[in-house]
């Protein structure tokens, strides 16, 4: 098969490369990979900053394809099954995996991460990682379960009390996302600050109430009851944590470098007794997002980009410049 390999950190540590066809082991799947998300993850593989990684590896995490062939210990999934696979691997023995909250696992594994992912045309996984798919599911939305997993078990950590107003910074596929949750969940309205003058003609399109590139622009003195970061940026969740009205909520949803702190003022949180909350990756949360794009929630329209490996290096670059949104990697495709 063929699969794009990071033998190493840096630019020239990535090449497209002829591996064996993986077997699956008795309690494992192998999927043929049809789509496979780009994510910021997948950039943070590529530099090398991430301590659990080792290389080389195959990366791609966010992935949907066929299984072709079962382990002989599964019986719960069948060849011929059209699914996604959620990558998070939970131990299982740790305190927070006994408590029941496997996301904050203390010995974290996942697929695309610390064993190989779906950058490839084949990809041996946990048949208890996949979800079946509805026949009527298009690619892209397949392709887009798991990130909105992780929107959804954002949207889990929010109070979410029907006619507030909502202002997120981002408006990139997590921001949207995140938009068109909340207004399933009841906002009054749903405004979104970028920097990129196309995201924000996107979002615009998108449904969103207001697009703008500062928020002082959105004349709101009183605040927002919920504000949500889904930038990463250190400059943007500090002007968000000051948009949060009396009582509201500030949700940190984007990805931030360790290495980096942001102020804000400890006194203002107590005196007006704001909440901020933290929201990390999948929980509970790969099924019900599956039910909603099954339902009709209709995200089709984020994925702008669709490559195959021979690409790879043109996709990672769009990722980079922040042109389109969504960017899917198909390995079948010529």
């Amino acid at each position: 098969m063929r699969a794009l390999v990071v033998t190493a950190p840096g630019s020239r540590g990535t090449a497209v490369t002829e591996l064996p066809d993986p077997r699956p082991e008795p309690d494992e799947v192998v999927v043929r990979v049809t789509s496979c998300g780009l994510c910021g993850t997948d950039l943070h593989i590529l530099g090398g900053e991430l301590p659990v990684v080792r290389y080389p590896l195959v990366p791609g995490h966010e992935l949907t394809g066929e299984i072709v062939a079962v382990g002989g210990a599964v019986r719960d999934r069948a060849v011929g099954e059209r699914v996604a696979v959620d990558p998070n691997m939970p131990c299982g023995a740790c305190h927070y995996c006994r408590i029941g909250r496997g996301n904050l696992c203390e010995d974290y594994t996942a697929i695309g991460v610390t064993r190989a992912g779906g950058f490839a045309e084949l990809v041996a996984v946990p048949a208890r990682c996949c979800h079946v798919l509805p026949a009527h599911l298009s690619e892209a939305a397949a392709g887009l379960v798991e990130p909105l997993s992780c929107a959804v078990h954002g949207l889990d950590r929010l109070p979410r009390r029907p006619g507030e107003h909502y202002l997120i910074y981002g408006a990139g596929t997590m921001g949207l996302m995140m938009a068109a949750l909340v207004r399933t969940a009841g906002a009054a309205s749903v405004s979104v600050v970028d920097l990129n003058e196309e995201r924000l003609a996107f979002a615009r399109s998108f449904g969103v109430d207001a697009a703008v590139t500062d928020a002082d622009a959105l004349d709101r003195a009183p605040g927002f009851e919920v504000v949500i970061d889904a930038t990463g940026a250190v400059a943007a969740i500090e002007d968000g944590l000051g948009r949060v009205r009396r009582g509201g909520t500030f949700l940190q949803f984007g990805v931030a470098d360790p290495k980096r702190a942001a102020s804000f003022s400890p006194y203002r949180v107590y005196s007006q007794e704001i909440d901020i909350i933290g929201s990390m990756a999948v929980h509970n949360s790969f099924q019900p997002a599956i039910d909603l794009l099954a339902a009709g929630l209709d995200l089709d329209p984020l994925v702008s980009d669709v490559h195959g490996l021979d690409d790879f290096d043109e996709a990672v670059a769009r990722f980079r410049a922040g042109a389109g949104r969504k960017i899917h990697i198909a390995p079948q495709k010529g």
